[in-house]
């Protein structure tokens, strides 16, 4: 049985700022983006693009910059609409207060594929290869966000059998070992995710279906990780005996799988007729 190693949330003081190191796993997180994006650029199809359309450095940071707001109003958003909306109906003001933590990554997703669809608008590009272009370059923040997770000791997993060697003992969670959930997330959404679409996307694949790939992808790991992670406490389990995030992620795995399976669909027939 492990103990929680209880790391102080503040990476750095300096005088009345303090620098936490969640805050440093986001930055991390938008590092990552922009290291891949920029290898993503010599990827097909985005290479061959030349002229006016063609993807350059400026498209990377512009992506990044809206995705950033995407992540932030839609994380916070989803979570006051998915996890706590009696409260938050309540005490509409609180809805701002970012600060006191609380965000969803269902709701960010939602943020981030509305921000990546002003994007393409704006830039009169197509939707699906945008979100194609990004799906690749997500995972490696989710697991830099998870590692955030496990450095406050938070999102911890459920009590696990005494026997298990990894079973961790968490501050404020009783004496019992837990699965180290963020652990867990961050080896299968994050590194292996990435591992998965970086590869898969290297070949040519229809358009629409690399992102496809990762909704589902991560909706099929995130599924399984909420066995082992403990339950919001206000919520707890609710129908069929699954979590919220089951609940949220069975329509990524469904509109997921459909729309991978559409897309190589339309093509088949595009070619077939």
């Amino acid at each position: 049985m492990l103990i929680h190693p209880q790391i102080d949330p503040v990476a750095l003081q300096l005088g009345p700022l303090a620098i936490h190191w969640y805050g440093l796993t986001y930055l991390a997180a938008f590092a990552l983006f922009m290291f891949l994006g920029l290898r993503r650029l010599r990827h097909e199809p985005f290479v061959s693009i030349t002229g006016p359309g063609a993807w350059r450095r400026a498209d990377v940071e512009d992506i990044l910059f809206l995705g950033v707001m995407g992540v932030v109003i839609g994380g916070r958003l989803g979570y006051c609409l998915f996890y706590k909306p009696g409260y938050y109906l309540e005490h509409p003001l609180e809805i701002l207060a970012v600060w006191q933590g609380g965000m969803s990554f269902h709701g960010g997703l939602l943020g981030v594929i509305a921000a990546m669809a002003w994007f393409a608008r704006s830039r009169h590009r197509s939707f699906l290869l945008v979100m194609d272009f990004i799906a690749p370059c997500i995972p490696p923040g989710l697991a830099a966000g998870r590692l955030g997770n496990f450095i406050n000791g938070e999102l911890w997993g459920r009590v696990a059998d005494p026997s298990l060697p990894w079973g961790m003992v968490f501050r404020g969670a009783g004496s019992s070992p837990r699965h180290p959930s963020q652990i867990y997330q961050f080896l299968m959404e994050g590194l292996l995710l990435f591992i998965l679409l970086w590869l898969y996307a290297r070949k040519p694949r229809q358009s629409g279906q690399v992102s496809a790939a990762f909704v589902a992808g991560y909706g099929v790991f995130r599924f399984i990780a909420e066995y082992f992670r403990e339950p919001d406490a206000h919520l707890g389990l609710l129908s069929l005996g699954m979590s919220m995030g089951q609940w949220l992620s069975l329509p990524m795995i469904l509109v997921g799988a459909g729309l991978w399976w559409w897309f190589g669909h339309k093509a088949t027939k595009g070619v077939s007729s």
